[in-house]
Order: C-alpha cells, then structure tokens, then sequence
C-alpha cells in the first residue's frame, strides 16, 4: 500500500490550527511555570537577618504582615528569641530562626536549664510559629572568651539533648554561626585553613556534630569588609580580571565565592566537605564614613541584588559547583542604636515605614516586573526550541 506524502489542504490548515493553538498556549505555560519556579527558588533561599537595635521600628506584627504580604522573603533569623516577635510571626508560614544569646552559653551547658530554656522560649510557640533552627551564640570563636568558647559545642550538645527529650529534634536543627575570623588562610581560596587550636579542639567537635544532627555549618562573609578600592568591582559582582587560583586552576570572579571556598577548603582540611553552608548574615551598607569605599544607596543595591541572583542561580563556587545557598541577607532595617563606625547603622534593607531603601527586587509588586532576574531562566526556556505562536498565526522558531 502506497501513501500520499502531501496532505490535502483542508488536513493542512487543520494541522495548522491545531499546532498554532497547541504551541502558544504551551509555550505560554511553560514561560509562566518558569517563572514561577524561578521565583519559587528565590523565595526557598533567600532570608534576612531581623535585628532590633533601633528606637524607631515599626511592631513586630506589622513587620511580619508586611514580609507575608508584601515581599518573597520567607526566611527570617532572630539575634535572640523574642516573645513578641515570635507571636507575631505565628500563622505566617514564614521559617523563624531564633538565637541564644553568647551571655547565656555557659549556663546551657546544663541540661536543666537547656530544658527550662526550651521550654520558656521555644516550646510556647511550635504549634503556631515555624521555628526551624536554634542558633547557639554569634561569632562566637571571635569573641576570645576563652569560656565562651569552650562551652560552645557543649551548648549545642545539651540543647540538643533538651530538643529530642521534647520530640523537636527532627523540626528544629541547632547551629551557630562564624565569621570569616575563624580561618587563619583564605588566600588562595584552595589554601583556606581554620585557625590553629580552634580547628581540632573546637571546629571539628563542632561539625561532627553538624553531621550527626543534619545541621549546617553557618557562616558570615563581608565582601564589603574585604574589599578596597582596587577590589571594589570584584566585592560587587561586577564584570573584571577576578583572581586565579594557581592550586586548582579556577577563576574566580567575586569575592564572595572566594571566601566561601576558602571555609570549605578549611572544611574539606579536617574532613567535613559534606556539610551544607549557609550564609547567616551578608549584605552592604548605604551609608558609611567619608574613609569608607562603595558606600552608599547604589553600591549597596548591586550588591544585594546581584547576590540574590547568585546564590539561587545553581552555579555554586568554582569549589562547589551547582548549588544553590541559603543566605539571610543584613538587615531587615537600618539600626540607629548600634555601636560602631557609621556603616554599622546602615545595612538595612527598608526604612521603619516599610520603605525600600533602594530596589533589589524582592518587593512582590516589582517581582514580575524584575526581568534581570527573569533572564536567565527565558534563554533556558526559549533555547530549547519553543514554537512561539505570533498573532497572526505564523510560525516562529525561537
């Protein structure tokens, strides 16, 4: 039996209908599904730090509403474990990190007052509020309180012990979070190295006891910090030469890729390569003194909203390829009380009145709106050969 090869017209202006109405309304759907995976995997990463030294910031009730409905941050961290904001946040979905304070470790050494701990300031709230992690002090190998930390892991140890007596082992994880201060190496980022004496004695009693809970190492990388005006660009994600590491033979273009490779090389050195990073806190002023460089409203948009873009984009570091990071961007707001050089009062993400300080994107209202972040993931979309169906029925392939 012998087929025609060409269809009669009537089946082709058929097959033509079908295929232009077949195609628009799937490419249409699958752009609107990559969007909203690609927003969807902005909301799952990125967080910001709530802290409360001001005399100025709105209640706690408002700023949790306003997180809820206003912005795609879904993930916020505590500096202690407020019972107002606590409150505040219940029925909110939103994923509570809440902190004991460094004054408090010695003494939660003891599983008493692990317990009582628990009990006053975390238990009250489980059933209405998503706490999901227990962060035990800040910094708190830079603090040089030789008792501090000795009692560290101890800490975290007994807490434990308190959460599984209590069935919220498997909901809430404890942790506690470094600056970068804990290397004594991190150039090259393959050279990282943690400091001498901390790293046996305190850092690797730690991360055993990371890996045996599913906790995550935390960490606090400032580029801002590191940088001067020569590497100014290379903090700020921009475009530039970057650093080559003559170890590994990888290039590295921003500085915050290199400082979190230098901890996990300092990680891999003692043979804990297998546990997650976080990024507890990093961000960028607005504001700072006349000696600072890179301060102001603009530096700090850039480097806010290029590392959102980072850190959910997949592509990891050049020593921890595809893979995205959980980060908690400093600060929620600006804190006028705090101490130090100006900068300090200056990283925050809105004023009191809910007003951005500057456009990074996370503001509902403009997400759609944000086509730098929506870029990357059209080009996916559109490079696999969507047939894209214009008005007036043609065929176009993208």
């Amino acid at each position: 039996m012998q087929y025609n090869s060409q269809p009669s017209p009537l089946l082709t202006t058929n097959m033509e209908k079908a295929l232009a109405t077949f195609s628009a309304s799937t490419a249409t759907a699958i752009l609107l599904l990559a969007s909203t995976l690609y927003i969807q995997g902005v909301e799952g990463s990125i967080g910001v730090n709530y802290g409360t030294l001001a005399n100025n910031l709105p209640p706690p009730a408002q700023v949790a509403h306003f997180l809820l409905e206003s912005t795609i941050i879904n993930r916020v961290r505590l500096f202690d474990a407020s019972t107002e904001i606590l409150r505040a946040f219940a029925h909110k979905g939103i994923e509570v990190t809440v902190t004991v304070t460094n004054d408090q470790i010695p003494h939660l050494t003891n599983i008493g007052f692990a317990q009582e701990w628990l009990k006053s300031n975390v238990q009250p709230h489980v059933r209405t509020t998503n706490i999901v992690r227990i962060l035990v002090g800040n910094e708190v190998i830079s603090t040089a309180n030789k008792l501090l930390i000795a009692s560290l892991v101890p800490a975290m140890q007994t807490l434990h012990t308190a959460l599984v007596g209590a069935s919220l082992d498997s909901r809430i994880k404890i942790s506690s979070p470094h600056s970068l201060g804990i290397l004594s190496s991190s150039s090259p980022p393959s050279g990282g190295k943690f400091r001498q004496g901390y790293d046996t004695h305190v850092l690797k009693p730690l991360l055993s006891f990371l890996r045996a809970t599913n906790s995550p190492f935390m960490i606090n990388p400032y580029p801002f910090f590191g940088s001067s005006p020569e590497t100014l660009d290379y903090a700020l994600f921009r475009p530039g030469s970057g650093v080559f590491d003559e170890n590994t033979k990888l290039s590295y273009t921003n500085m915050l890729d290199a400082q979190l490779d230098a901890v996990f090389s300092a990680m891999k050195l003692l043979g804990f390569s297998d546990i997650e990073i976080v990024i507890s806190e990093t961000g960028w002023p607005s504001l700072g003194d006349s000696s600072q460089v890179g301060v102001d409203a603009e530096s700090a948009a850039q480097y806010n909203r290029n590392l959102m873009q980072h850190v959910t984009s997949g592509a990891g570091t050049p020593l921890m390829p595809n893979r995205t990071f959980e980060t908690y961007i400093f600060a929620l707001f600006n804190e006028d009380l705090k101490p130090g050089p100006t900068c300090e009062r200056n990283f925050g993400l809105f004023l009191p009145d809910m007003t951005p300080m500057y456009d990074i994107g996370i503001l509902r209202s403009t997400v759609a709106a944000a086509s730098k972040f929506h870029h990357a993931t059209y080009i996916s979309v559109l490079t696999i050969g969507l047939l894209i169906i214009s008005n007036n029925g043609d065929n176009m392939l993208c």
